[in-house]
């Protein structure tokens, strides 16, 4: 019996014995995957800034150039701005860049197409790059958005006139005069449509009249001052002349004029071959 005992002492030992080992040659279990470390976060970009309108109405002193590239920012920030869109129009037809100016324009319209600024801005561009017959569709429509409005009667009226449909442009001329019988710019447009339309004499009772008025530009008493030159009224003309011009350009205006008032036949080979 007791030796039984011992040969099961000596079985229990040697299993103890095995499982140690065993446990000494199992590999150890691989630490668990370090997590990476998430990057930081960026904080997002303001949106751009639109500019205050205190900002913009000190942009519409600037002078063109610089509220072209103002405006330029304005339509980058948000090109859904119609008044920056127009504003920038504006300042490119200022600059010349005429088919830039009409783009802009064109632009702010199919965004919204009964902008009367926007349709009022493609009709300038085009008149002012001699396209009159283009101008004509823009300033219609804004005829019909605003009719108690006098720009679009007086850009379709120069519309018309560009196109050679005088009744057409004449009978414009008149609405918008009636629309604004005090504005020098719309008297002294009819005035250089009768001038042109060879009535001299109903095209100075205009343009006398529109200089007379507050706000008349520079424009108007020069208008005024070639068609009094014209008519051989060379004194007045001068001293019309003289408000608005230097020197140099009055004394070239004079020479044109008097060579205007000195018969063909009478011109000397000189002052035809200089182009007087």
């Amino acid at each position: 019996m007791c030796r039984k005992l011992a040969l099961a002492a000596t079985a229990l030992a040697l299993i103890g014995t095995a499982a140690g080992a065993a446990a000494r040659t199992e590999p150890a279990a691989a630490p668990a995957a370090a997590q990476p470390t998430p990057p930081p976060a960026v904080a997002a970009a303001p949106p751009p800034r639109k500019a205050t309108a205190q900002e913009r109405a000190e942009a519409e002193r600037m002078d063109p150039l610089a509220r072209a590239a103002f405006w330029a920012h304005e339509v980058d920030t948000d090109p859904r701005d119609a008044e920056a869109g127009v504003s920038l129009a504006r300042a490119l037809r200022e600059l010349g860049r005429y088919d830039d100016a009409v783009a802009a324009a064109e632009r702010v319209l199919v965004m919204v197409p009964d902008n009367v600024p926007a349709l009022l801005e493609s009709a300038r561009g085009r008149i002012d790059a001699g396209q009159g017959f283009y101008a004509i569709e823009p300033a219609q429509r804004a005829a019909e958005l605003a009719p108690k409005d006098w720009r679009p009667a007086a850009l379709l009226a120069v519309a018309l006139g560009q196109s050679q449909r005088d009744d057409e442009a004449l009978a414009a001329h008149l609405r918008a005069v009636a629309l604004a019988p005090d504005n020098p710019s719309v008297l002294s447009n009819l005035g250089i449509y009768y001038a042109t339309h060879g009535d001299a004499g109903q095209a100075e009772a205009l343009l006398r009249r529109a200089a007379a008025l507050p706000g008349a530009s520079a424009k108007v008493r020069q208008n005024l001052a070639l068609i009094l030159g014209l008519q051989g009224k060379l004194s007045e003309a001068e001293r019309l002349a003289r408000q608005d011009l230097p020197p140099g350009v009055v004394a070239n205006n004079l020479a044109y004029l008097k060579a205007a008032q000195t018969p063909p036949a009478q011109r000397s080979w000189e002052s035809v071959r200089s182009g007087q």
